[in-house]
């Protein structure tokens, strides 16, 4: 991993030749592939706590970086599935998709993602509760053969006679991964308040760690270099931390600008300009000599 800078911003030491090929036609663009990552939220003495994961360092990918639990879609989250909350047509609204089947599993997968990596089941068996307790080795049993994609979700909430609570998301966020990475992502973050009687625990094969931390607290520990993010990641955090309790923040994903933030990189001189629009915290000057590393200015 390559960063020159002070703060955490994660770099992945190919880009600036990635960057080269792709502006030279040398390289043709992945397709991103969906995905949806959750700001699990709960309120502490001080006002929300964010839950937080670290990517083992051996991740071929943000190896060490903090994230949230999250993951791609499956094609199976497409599948009709026991719902309450709003309706596909509107979800699609919400998330800028024109498919309502679309919409569904971006939020199935939101849904089911974080059950997978933190335990934490946005479900009921009525539109208006939510499961109480995830523990067992039964929950256990179906999470696993979820991760295993042995089970769709679709089956799972049917079986256990379980809707899906989808009221109890609110869209925050759309990221694309930029087009000279290897592996892409178009991303929609939420955020949710954790349901009473459930915990949140490691669940994740990926994660070494995590953590219940204030927002400013850990968009601090990056600003010092302690925490590496992706910048997604950071923007996310910095956005939820004016809000001074979970559902505060929850009340606020309806404002949130959903239009999908993604990477540009130009020639200036002999500088690679790399940009986030709208995010000037995250701009990169990089040499434009292969040999050569991120200068680690920032404008």
């Amino acid at each position: 991993m390559s960063n020159g800078q002070s703060n955490g911003q994660w770099y992945p030491p190919e880009w600036p030749d990635r960057i080269r090929a792709l502006a030279a036609g040398e390289l043709v663009p992945a397709t991103p592939r969906r995905a949806a990552t959750v700001l699990l939220l709960k309120d502490g003495p001080d006002g929300p706590l964010v839950h937080m994961l670290r990517r083992r360092a051996s991740m071929a990918f943000a190896g060490g970086a903090y994230a949230y639990p999250g993951g791609g879609v499956d094609p199976r989250d497409e599948h009709p599935v026991r719902w309450a909350g709003p309706s596909r047509e509107e979800w699609a609204a919400r998330l800028g998709l024109t498919d309502p089947a679309e919409a569904q599993a971006v939020v199935c997968a939101a849904v089911r993602e974080t059950f997978e990596e933190a335990g934490v089941l946005l479900a009921g068996e009525t539109a208006d509760t939510v499961v109480g307790d995830t523990t067992g080795e039964d929950w256990e049993k179906d999470r696993e053969a979820l991760v295993a994609r042995e089970l769709s979700f679709a089956d799972f909430i049917d079986r256990r006679g379980l809707v899906l609570r989808s009221d109890l998301l609110g869209e925050w966020a759309r990221w694309i991964t930029p087009e000279f990475e290897q592996r892409r992502y178009d991303t929609w973050f939420f955020v949710a308040a954790l349901p009473a009687g459930q915990r949140t625990r490691n669940a994740s094969t990926e994660a070494d760690r995590t953590v219940w931390i204030r927002p400013a607290d850990a968009a601090a520990g990056y600003d010092r270099g302690e925490f590496t993010m992706m910048p997604p990641t950071i923007s996310t955090l910095r956005g939820i931390q004016g809000y001074g309790s979970a559902e505060a923040a929850l009340a606020a994903s309806a404002a949130q600008d959903m239009t999908p933030v993604l990477a540009r990189a130009r020639l200036d001189g002999d500088r690679l300009v790399l940009s986030w629009p709208g995010h000037d915290e995250f701009t990169k000057h990089i040499p434009t000599e292969p040999s050569a590393g991120p200068d680690g200015g920032a404008s």
